[in-house]
């Protein structure tokens, strides 16, 4: 038996909690399944023996996966932002996410093909639209406004005008 954080993010699935779970973890740094439980008896949305839930870390984070069924989805209200170092490692955690069944969004946003959303933002995104100069900011901005997975070379481009 684990002893849960003290406050745990809890994330509602349909049923395949653990196959999230296990994606995440083989996709992010830090990230581990810690737990499988199943259910002791029948409810709503499984049987006795299916799993309930799923503990997990994902990039150090505590999550509970649930498989309550098909009642709630996700929606963009809960996001995880990964901050990215570099391009190459936006583009694998942006392509992981997209290329597994995932769709893309904007401003760097994309959904798994669970429903969960994800923002992988480059350190460089958040500092060209917090540049001191306001000139810039925009530019680095508006730049963004315009792509789904962020490109920090067109951000930079556009930061120094």
């Amino acid at each position: 038996m684990i002893t849960p954080a003290k406050n745990t993010i809890c994330l509602w699935y349909d049923g395949d909690a653990e196959a999230a779970a296990q994606f995440y973890t083989r996709t992010f740094p830090d990230s581990a399944v810690r737990a499988v439980y199943r259910a002791p008896g029948d409810f709503p949305s499984g049987k006795r023996g299916d799993v309930l839930t799923v503990w997990f870390t994902v990039l150090g984070v505590e999550c509970l996966g649930l498989n309550g069924g098909p009642a709630f989805k996700h929606s963009e209200a809960f996001s995880f932002q990964v901050a990215t170092v570099d391009q190459a490692e936006t583009d694998r955690y942006w392509h992981a996410i997209v290329d597994n069944g995932g769709q893309a969004s904007a401003c760097g946003w994309c959904k798994d093909k669970w429903g969960l959303s994800w923002q992988i933002t480059p350190v460089a995104l958040t500092q060209a639209i917090s540049d001191p100069d306001p000139a810039a900011a925009k530019r680095a901005f508006d730049a963004m406004m315009q792509m789904t997975k962020i490109d920090i070379a067109a951000i930079e481009a556009a930061r120094r005008g």
